[in-house]
């Protein structure tokens, strides 16, 4: 496992709750997807977004367009089991 600080935070939109900051990335392997510690702009929640729910910000000057990013529902995030 390993836990990645972002200096500096990335933007993201996190799918079904909006645009927010990466400030960090937990790995916990090949058979788990990333995990985003992302603080969201709107209310200032933090959560843990599996990588699947996450997209870059539109950024004009990189071709990335407005228009919004694909639907879809947050996954459970799976908890590793001690074996």
């Amino acid at each position: 496992m390993s836990f990645t600080q972002l200096n500096p935070p990335l933007p993201l939109h996190v799918l079904d709750r909006g645009k927010g900051q990466a400030v960090a990335v937990i790995d916990y392997g090949a058979e788990f997807d990333l995990l985003w510690v992302v603080a969201l702009d709107e209310g200032g929640e933090i959560w843990c977004v599996p990588n699947p729910q996450v997209r870059m910000q539109a950024n004009w000057s990189l071709g990335r367009s407005r228009e919004a990013p694909g639907r879809g529902k947050l996954a459970p995030v799976p908890v590793p089991v001690a074996s």
